[in-house]
């Protein structure tokens, strides 16, 4: 496999993603000492000739801290044991970032409450309000 295929139109060359291959943290018994199944995955967004800008964009702004400052994106698969599993986790994950970042967010139109609602939340605080007028001293006849 020489490129990820993303879409009809989209596909990453695999020279442009960096993998190396890590030890796995976390329980596993003397293996994980020994073995390194992890994989460090490496993509730099913003240096990417393979996306358009408005993928690239779109992936800058939501990939927040698993962005480098330079524009890298690191992902790191250990979820398998082994080393080409988690190779294909990490490209997979690649691809299903991309392919969220391919549809345009819908816009948000902006609704006003209701008149049911309106009228509930006045009641709601004119009962509040006499609940807390009744609470007052008592006058001394």
């Amino acid at each position: 496999m020489d490129t990820l295929e993303i879409s009809e139109d989209i596909r990453i060359p695999m020279s442009a993603i960096q993998l190396t291959a890590v030890r796995s943290q976390g329980p596993g018994g003397q293996n994980v000492n020994k073995v390194a199944s992890a994989i460090h995955l490496r993509f730099d967004v913003v240096g990417s000739s393979a996306l358009p800008q408005r993928v690239k964009d779109r992936l800058i702004s939501t990939l927040g801290r698993r962005l480098t400052s330079d524009g890298v994106l690191i992902l790191k698969a250990q979820r398998h044991r082994t080393r080409e599993r988690n190779r294909e986790a990490a490209l997979e994950r690649l691809r299903a970032l991309v392919v969220a970042a391919l549809s345009e967010p819908e816009k948000r139109i902006p609704t006003k409450p209701g008149k049911g609602a309106h009228q509930r939340r006045l009641t709601a605080k004119s009962r509040r309000s006499d609940l807390k007028r009744s609470r007052g001293k008592v006058a001394d006849d």
